[in-house]
């Protein structure tokens, strides 16, 4: 009786992959022919320039492979070699073009292809590619600046929490999760921007929603195996996953910045990472803030500030070894859903005695950490 039940089952699957197989054989009867030109979409993903040349990552984001002709460069056609003669759905190819560029100019790139469609890539200030090879420690100082130093600094407020009122607490936690809503809030824009600048071929909004969804539920998923956990406090749980959130989304701004920098778009001026500094300082005021009313061994202070920082030292490393936009929108979204995985943790701690969530000192806390993330945010 059984095997008949799964029999039944798999019945519709088996007639689906007939069907499949079957009309892939025939090549599509019927569809084959269309009228029009074929639809072809390009996306430069990366622009490297070097000395007297100038490369593009091309992806294909249409439904039709595509082939380029020719190359021009301010309106005047110039030699390249391409890594695919004919770039398929979805696939990317590089291409060299041999130009003699002037540091500091603009130019635009024309990309012809074989069906006479072009594609316009603008280069607003032209500056030479630094090899990513060679500024590994720099990525790692520079994520060090702006994601450990700050959040380690924030959580120097711990011994100031443990002195005020109880009720300074709920207040507290509200600001923790506007803090956090803000933090999401940016990190969506930032991920639907990517996924409109490059990331469109691959889906970029989709990754972003995919991205938010998964890290909501694997951040469920530790929570439900932190509370089995005996010895784990309340208080250290919710800061533990109020790092890992805050973790998640420094990946994805260490991976902006490292990006920037690998295509020579981000100047590191001490007025940027002193930005950078002080706006992720209040990251560290999160962290600790859950466990304001509860001895924390030192040990755990540091791995919570590792866990939320040092995420910006590898995402910096990532950006700068490659630029890839579906990765950058992917990361942004892990963050988007681990940091309202975190909100929904925290918001009971926020109720006052009748069991309200927004009473006059949660909403007070909440608008003052969304105003402070917004206004600390314009230094960088």
């Amino acid at each position: 009786m059984r095997l008949n039940t799964w029999l039944l089952g798999l019945l519709p699957l088996l007639v689906i992959v007939v069907a499949v197989v079957g009309f892939a054989v025939l090549d599509g009867p019927g569809l084959t022919a269309r009228n029009g030109p074929p639809a072809e979409e390009l996306l430069v993903e990366r622009t490297v320039l070097s000395a007297g040349s100038i490369e593009l990552i091309v992806r294909n984001a249409g439904p039709d492979p595509v082939t380029l002709a020719q190359v021009a460069v301010n309106d005047a056609f110039a030699d390249f070699r391409i890594s695919e003669p004919e770039i398929g759905r979805l696939g990317s190819a590089g291409v060299r073009i041999t130009y003699p560029w002037v540091d500091g100019e603009a130019y635009e790139v024309s990309l012809l292809t074989s069906t006479g469609g072009v594609v316009a890539h603008e280069i607003p200030v032209a500056v030479l590619t630094p090899d990513p090879s060679g500024f590994i420690g720099l990525m790692a100082l520079l994520g060090t600046y702006v994601g450990l130093i700050p959040v380690a600094i924030g959580m120097l407020w711990l011994p100031w929490l443990r002195r005020v009122p109880p009720h300074w607490i709920r207040a507290l936690m509200a600001l923790t999760i506007g803090l956090l809503a803000w933090l999401a809030i940016d990190a969506a824009l930032e991920g639907m921007e990517v996924a409109d600048a490059g990331a469109g071929a691959l889906g970029g909004a989709g990754l972003v929603a995919i991205g938010a969804i998964a890290a909501y539920l694997l951040l469920a998923g530790v929570q439900s195996w932190m509370v089995a956990r005996p010895g784990q406090t309340g208080g250290y749980r919710l800061a533990l996953l109020v790092s890992v959130g805050i973790g998640l989304h420094n990946l994805g701004e260490g991976l902006a910045i490292g990006s920037a920098y690998a295509v020579g778009a981000l100047a590191l001026g001490a007025t940027l990472v002193a930005g950078f500094a002080i706006h992720n300082t209040t990251e560290g005021l999160a962290i600790v803030a859950p466990v304001s009313e509860e001895r924390t061994a030192p040990l755990r202070l540091i791995i919570l500030g590792l866990i939320a920082g040092g995420p910006a030292i590898l995402g910096a490393w990532l950006g700068a070894a490659t630029t890839q936009p579906a990765l950058a929108a992917l990361l942004l979204g892990l963050g988007v859903g681990a940091i309202a995985q975190v909100i929904l943790q925290i918001a009971p701690s926020v109720r006052d005695r009748g069991g309200r969530f927004l009473h006059p000192l949660s909403i007070t806390g909440i608008l003052t950490g969304m105003l402070l993330m917004y206004a600390t945010g314009l230094l960088t």
